[in-house]
């Protein structure tokens, strides 16, 4: 197993396009398509948040409910959330629109927006986005590539990422590409992230290892604690490998895990690591939990701590801000057990012992903590367990850019 260059059109039968639709932003790509030459298998994971926007209901039924999917359809700039019936309609436009122009059904075509909620989509640049798009559809580097650059809104870099490996002596590749900034909280985030794989699968193992899978990737990370109203991840297997099928879970299958695991725990950190102002990703891990759950609880609260993000922004090494960021979590352990460390590109540093403070060099913490990656390790000694969640730190640019982004 190996990672490759590329990311959407990395797998076999993949082709992706985009195009400057001028939905918000002038002079730049804000639209992107995905496209299959085959049908696909199709599975989807979308936000938590009551209010749901239109697109996330549309690809709920058609992955649901859809023999399989061909393509995806993506703006940049306009959320299409809490729009309505109105909104919706959009959502059946878009995918006629490319139904027409790719010659495939229209609930084989899931569409996803990102960006303001409460504005309806210019159905007239949506459209005209669409038939632009279809003949300019590339499978090569370039085309996935820019594809995931026209979905980006505040994000400061594209993010995609491929993998290559072997399934009953066949090669297969997986690819995915993402967009993430800001409004990122578990469960999932203003996140959209869109998975291609030619990978034959049942539909039913490939829903389950997506959902396993976006526990230990998606769902652990966290930029500003909003959970939005469009988090959606896509992921298509359109069989062109020519692998025999998976139907059970053996050693294909477990294979084919590892490899979905390495695209979205690598895409995942992208996303943190770019969230909206930060200047360093911020990776809590803890080990020695009594059980998983308890793990999860404890590295989630310390990336959602607004102090420690502060914290981490002034690579200051204020330890007691993560201790009490795990003693409010909700979960059970000994404060007078716990060790911490800090580590980085810079070195290593034990902070605590079983809760006291050790006599450490201030100059040496500060050094390890002015690293653009940042991890902190909390061991409380209760048992096997262990869970890792991502973040970033709290900077001033994060409420500059919040504060006028309508404007």
């Amino acid at each position: 197993m190996k990672k490759i260059d590329g990311g959407v059109t990395a797998a076999k039968g993949f082709s992706a396009a985009s195009t400057a639709a001028g939905i918000k932003y002038k002079d730049r790509m804000d639209m992107a398509m995905i496209y299959s030459e085959k049908p696909c298998k199709a599975a989807g994971t979308f936000t938590t948040n009551i209010v749901k926007a239109a697109p996330v209901k549309w690809d709920q039924e058609v992955v649901a409910g859809s023999p399989y999917a061909q393509a995806i359809v993506v703006n940049a700039g306009i959320a299409n959330a809490c729009t309505g019936a109105e909104g919706y309609g959009y959502c059946m436009e878009t995918a006629k629109a490319a139904a027409e122009t790719l010659q495939i059904p229209e609930n084989a075509v899931l569409v996803a927006s990102t960006g303001v909620i409460g504005m309806q989509l210019p159905m007239d640049r949506i459209t005209a986005g669409i038939r632009a798009m279809a003949p300019k559809l590339s499978d090569t580097l370039e085309g996935g590539t820019a594809a995931s650059k026209a979905i980006m809104t505040t994000d400061t870099v594209n993010k995609e990422v491929a993998v290559e490996f072997s399934v009953g002596g066949k090669t297969v590749t997986i690819g995915g590409m993402c967009k993430g900034s800001g409004m990122i909280h578990p469960n999932m985030c203003t996140m959209l992230s869109f998975v291609t794989t030619d990978l034959a699968i049942s539909k039913e193992l490939l829903t389950e290892a997506l959902r396993e899978d976006i526990k230990d990737t998606y769902n652990m990370i966290s930029v500003d604690g909003d959970t939005s109203t469009n988090d959606t991840v896509l992921l298509l297997a359109n069989g062109m490998a020519e692998n025999p099928e998976i139907t059970e879970k053996n050693e294909d299958y477990e294979v084919f895990v590892k490899a979905l695991n390495i695209i979205n725990e690598t895409l995942a950190k992208k996303m943190a690591g770019d969230g909206e102002g930060c200047t360093a990703l911020f990776e809590v891990k803890i080990v020695g939990a009594e059980t998983k759950e308890q793990a999860v609880t404890l590295a989630k609260s310390v990336i959602t701590s607004s102090l420690t993000k502060a914290a981490i922004f002034g690579h200051d090494a204020n330890w007691g801000r993560i201790l009490c960021a795990m003693g409010y979590s909700g979960a059970q352990f000994d404060p007078e057990s716990v060790d911490l460390y800090f580590e980085s590109a810079a070195g290593k540093l034990q902070i605590i012992e079983n809760g006291v403070a050790l006599p450490y060099s201030e100059e040496e913490a500060t050094k390890i903590l002015s690293e653009p990656e940042v991890t902190a390790t909390a061991d409380i000694k209760m048992g096997p367990c262990s869970a890792t969640a991502w973040g970033c730190d709290l900077t001033f640019d994060y409420v500059k850019i919040n504060a006028d982004y309508r404007s």
